[in-house]
């Protein structure tokens, strides 16, 4: 390695130390473009392949929650992160009958949808990278891997919910989460039956270099069958090798000379939210602002903190190899929060993974060599309607950054119900070689075609 590529080596490892300074030196860019982009646009195709691939994904993150974050955090005019990728297009998300899969079922699930970018594959929803009639299929994370990529997998969500587990582990049901409940909904999965496991089990047996999220309660179940029978599936980590993390001090103290694979659990469940605000009603509320959530855990790290370290520890293992990594990261709640018909909860997800997008999009800066995707599972709920009006579902009215009015409005359920996905397209945005192939409107499996062109790895079954 020349020694150009090591100072800029060492700068992008330092940049994305300092989350901090660089999240707050994203501009709010003005939304008036009239110059010429031609150029611009000409130079944002490049073909070839990446040595890095960092997927971000916002679940449940569509065009009006977008929307709705960027009006609230950086006004009409202004743009995220998110906004500044030069490559956008729009992808379709349904998914297929499980009883009929040449059929489409219009509206999908988070275990669906990731199935097609995970595999290239469609598939019924509930289902976790596995054929309608139960099979496995092979996951881009699984090729990247046997290709001699580092792999990572980060989110705000238990690691057994339904986008990292596409990545790492097969199951017939999306909440076979851990040997408990696997015995009885995914049986033919079952590690005491013969089959892989539950999806905890299957991501510590993939040994990704980086895996980080909530969901500890499914890492203290007992495991039941194999070598590891008695055995509960954090100890089985321990054994098998791993460092294992539980707070933001241990990820923080963190350094990227270790060799071992990381697991980091910081939470039960779900991570904490970032922000709290006015609950929607049906007669609307006063206008309000949102307000951090003091509330949250300050032994849990935010997404940009285990994002950080994520792009740190990758970089540093695959410095000496032609190979770089494949980095998945998800903004989970942005989806719970849209369920929940909370706002603020929504946009506080939302605005910390942008910030996270910044991160990525500061180390492609200086790894031209790296494909920067950003996009969604699928629509969601939200919508922003006339100010001050109310809906057939509940509203509230939020004070943006323009210091005006927006309300928003959840409409597919009657509250106290979870809100629906909708069957809409939705934003993929990219940078880097072979950003090009989200132009236009493609399928949610084109995007896995896209990494498998862009890491150099054929489609396997």
């Amino acid at each position: 390695m020349n020694r150009t590529r090591v100072r800029r080596r060492i700068v992008a490892i330092a940049a994305v130390g300092t989350a901090a300074a660089l999240i707050a030196a994203v501009p709010a860019v003005a939304a008036s473009r009239p110059g010429d982009n031609t150029s611009a646009a000409k130079k944002a195709i490049v073909g070839g392949h990446a040595r890095n691939v960092i997927l971000l994904l916002g679940d449940g993150m569509g065009d009006s929650e977008i929307t709705i974050a960027r009006n609230y955090h950086v006004g009409a005019a202004g743009r995220l992160a998110m906004d500044t990728l030069p490559l956008t297009g729009e992808y379709t998300t349904y998914s297929v009958q499980k009883d009929a899969p040449s059929k489409p079922d219009y509206v999908t699930d988070s275990a669906a949808s990731g199935s097609a970018w995970a595999t290239g594959y469609k598939t019924y929803n509930g289902a976790i990278s596995v054929t309608p009639d139960g099979k496995p299929r092979t996951t881009i994370l699984e090729q990247a891997k046997k290709a001699g990529f580092k792999t990572g997998n980060v989110t705000t969500a238990e690691m057994q919910d339904a986008t990292p587990a596409v990545l790492e582990s097969h199951v017939t049901d999306r909440s076979c989460y851990g040997p408990d409940v696997t015995s009885t909904k995914c049986p033919t999965n079952a590690i005491e039956n013969g089959g892989l496991g539950s999806i905890s089990e299957q991501e510590v047996r993939f040994k990704a270099d980086v895996l980080f999220g909530g969901g500890r309660q499914y890492f203290d179940q007992t495991i039941k069958g194999g070598a590891a029978k008695g055995s509960t599936v954090w100890q089985s980590a321990q054994k098998a090798g791993y460092k294992t993390l539980e707070n933001a001090d241990q990820l923080a103290a963190l350094g990227t000379k270790t060799k071992q694979p990381i697991l980091g659990a910081f939470a039960p469940g779900n991570l904490d939210l970032e922000y709290t605000g006015p609950t929607p009603t049906a007669k609307g509320t006063t206008p309000a602002r949102c307000t951090t959530n003091s509330a949250r855990s300050t032994s849990q790290p935010h997404l940009t903190d285990m994002t950080s370290k994520a792009l740190q520890i990758l970089d540093a293992r695959s410095k000496k190899s032609k190979k770089g990594f494949f980095l998945q990261v998800e903004g989970a709640s942005i989806d719970k929060q849209d369920h929940a018909a909370n706002p603020c909860g929504q946009i506080g997800e939302t605005v910390q993974f942008d910030r996270a997008v910044a991160l990525a999009l500061a180390y492609q800066r200086t790894h031209k060599d790296t494909l920067v995707v950003v996009t969604a599972d699928h629509g969601h709920t939200s919508q922003i309607v006339e100010t001050g009006t109310t809906t057939p579902g509940v509203t509230a009215t939020l004070i943006t950054k323009d210091d005006a009015d927006m309300t928003v409005s959840y409409a597919t359920t009657a509250v106290p119900g979870s809100q629906q996905h909708t069957g809409t397209e939705v934003r993929v945005a990219a940078k880097g070689p072979q950003a090009a192939n989200v132009l236009g409107i493609t399928n949610q499996t084109d995007l896995n075609t896209t990494f498998r062109r862009a890491l150099g790895v054929s489609l396997t079954k």
